[in-house]
């Protein structure tokens, strides 16, 4: 036998190597040598003669592997340089790190897009892939991916359930195929409406947002704020701090810096010091100076609905707009009044294949693309229009996520993707 990393290696026989004992993790193709046999049999009735060559046998195979449950999600490689022709290059951000993820054609590194869901090429068949609890369509191969284009505010509309946010008090999930779109159990983020109660805000209300004009100004900033005089009235989970504020001041591209003003957000939500919150996420933060990564800070908000009267238990009302309300927690009562599933996978948190967009010249569809990396993203914020013009803060297909890990589909913590593998031959 002689074990392969690659399907390309494998087929030209080239670069194979013995027992895997040292390289499993490299060991994707395998090559089984049958020993030369004798085959003895008649030429013909009439010579008589009889030849007893030797015959040798050899296959090639591996496993293909695919993820299920997940939506049709791709990024192109942020780090990806524009003279770039490595399909296969790797991307390894720092666990916390923001993205701004631009949705729409797949032509420039970072760029948010779709794969091929099996359902069809309308807008209704990707708005349910992407707001559906569980996506209907077929699993996706891990590798040899299809990429699609289409963009319109349905297919957003559709994703913003996970947040809560439904579109005109509609219920906006798409109704093909029977799926449900309920939001997540923890609904934290950086909108308002008029409310009703405690419980809901009024019908077919409108969201609106509170931004968060960080005060600090030039490079990118690498330590926190400590000016109090700009703390909204509300806060979802911020950008990292080179992408908040004005699209204008950003100083980051694509990627973030994994710092965000984790002080501010509990000042703004739990009234809580540096040294508080610090004392009640407990290690490894009140013993370093570590900034926690949101999607930890969301963990324990989900593990404390209600610190002293404040969290995500907790509806908060604000002045300004006035008469309106946060609600971030889907158990007891929210936004939409939509409960949360206690059935369904994490909502705010996805997995999406990573291409090398300029060394594969993807734009349109274009398929059986290598996927080098799938990736584990917490969804910070909905997908909406904040301010206008030079007071822009994101565009209504911006998408803001934070680099949680790459997925582990065979051991996935999240419940959110299954791993299915099939062996077959290659030659």
């Amino acid at each position: 036998m002689t074990f392969y990393s690659n399907k390309v290696d494998a087929e030209a026989g080239t670069n194979g190597f013995g027992a895997a004992t040292t390289n499993d993790a490299s060991a994707k193709f395998v090559k089984v040598d049958v020993t030369g046999r004798q085959a003895i049999y008649a030429l013909t009735p009439i010579v008589g003669a009889l030849s007893s060559p030797t015959i040798n046998a050899s296959a090639v195979a591996g496993v293909g592997s695919a993820i299920c449950k997940v939506p049709p999600v791709m990024i192109c490689n942020p780090d990806e340089p524009s003279t770039n022709t490595n399909e296969l290059l790797d991307f390894n951000p720092v666990r916390g790190t923001g993205l701004r993820l631009v949705t729409g054609s797949a032509t420039v590194p970072g760029n948010f897009g779709w794969l091929e869901s099996g359902l069809g090429n309308g807008t209704p068949a990707l708005a349910g892939e992407l707001g559906y609890n569980v996506p209907l369509g077929p699993c996706q191969a891990i590798t040899g991916v299809t990429t699609k284009t289409g963009m319109d505010t349905s297919v957003l509309n559709a994703f913003n359930t996970r947040f809560d946010v439904y579109a005109n008090g509609n219920t906006t999930c798409p109704n093909q195929g029977g799926g449900t779109c309920n939001p997540a159990v923890n609904t934290r983020k950086d909108l308002v409406c008029p409310y009703n109660s405690s419980t809901s805000c009024k019908n077919n209300a409108t969201w609106t947002e509170v931004t968060y004009d960080p005060p600090y100004s030039g490079g990118v900033a690498t330590t926190l704020p400590t000016d109090k005089s700009m703390d909204p009235l509300i806060m979802g989970y911020p950008h990292d701090l080179c992408h908040s504020g004005k699209q204008s001041t950003y100083t980051c591209g694509i990627k973030g810096s994994a710092v965000w003003d984790v002080n501010a957000y509990f000042r703004v939500n739990y009234a809580m010091t540096e040294a508080d919150w610090r004392t009640a996420m407990g290690p490894p933060y009140s013993t370093t100076t570590q900034i926690p990564a949101r999607y930890d800070v969301y963990q324990w908000e989900l593990s404390h609905t209600n610190v002293g009267g404040y969290g995500i238990g907790v509806y908060q009302t604000v002045s300004s707009p006035a008469n309106n309300a946060a609600f971030s927690f889907a158990a007891s009562g929210n936004g939409s009044g939509v409960p949360a599933s206690s059935s369904q996978p994490d909502r705010r948190v996805i997995a999406a294949a990573v291409l090398n967009c300029q060394a594969l010249n993807v734009h349109g569809k274009t398929t059986d693309v290598p996927v080098p990396t799938w990736i584990k993203v917490f969804l910070t914020e909905p997908a909406v229009k904040r301010g206008s013009g030079s007071d822009l803060y994101t565009d209504q297909k911006d998408i803001y996520v934070e680099f949680i890990e790459k997925t582990k589909a065979s051991e996935d913590a999240f419940a959110s993707v299954v791993r299915r593998d099939v062996p077959y031959l290659v030659k």
